[in-house]
């Protein structure tokens, strides 16, 4: 394996990340057959949900950053302003842009009823609600905080 590829999949910043993101996606296919009653795998690969896996992702990451770099190095600070950027985009600007989303497929549907045909409906699950992105922050911590623990640097 190029020596490149080994430092990437060695890096444990990016597995801690990599790891929470990937546990939020578990749990959103899980929180949805909870309350559906049916699976929904597809949600494994979709964005928007419980919890928010782009937040899980941003803080383990910031969490890892920190625990092993230090609080107070340049990393620290470039990896949390890129986590707190994230999780604004998730519960702000996404957000809006699925609820515009869910307003143009109402009309849609509406135009749909006068018998004019459209072809595509726009996603509406695009962004988290401010509890979505709160619960993936708090995996993110947790996930960098177990792995911190569980796998120390020697």
């Amino acid at each position: 394996m190029p020596q490149s590829i080994a430092d990437l999949l060695s890096n444990r910043h990016l597995l801690t990340a990599v790891t929470a993101m990937a546990l939020a996606q578990i749990l959103k296919v899980l929180f949805d057959r909870w309350r559906t009653k049916s699976w929904t795998t597809a949600l494994f690969f979709s964005t928007g949900g419980m919890p928010s896996s782009h937040s899980a992702l941003a803080l383990a990451l910031v969490v890892s950053v920190g625990l092993h770099e230090g609080f107070e190095t340049t990393i620290f600070a470039a990896c949390a302003v890129l986590a707190l950027v994230v999780m604004h985009d998730a519960a702000g600007i996404r957000r809006a842009a699925g609820k515009q989303a869910e307003a143009i497929n109402f009309l849609f549907s509406k135009l749909e009823d006068q018998g004019i045909r459209l072809d595509t409906k726009l996603k509406e699950l695009l962004g988290h609600r401010p509890i979505e992105v709160f619960a993936g922050a708090v995996l993110g911590f947790f996930v960098a905080v177990g792995i911190h623990l569980l796998f120390p640097v020697s």
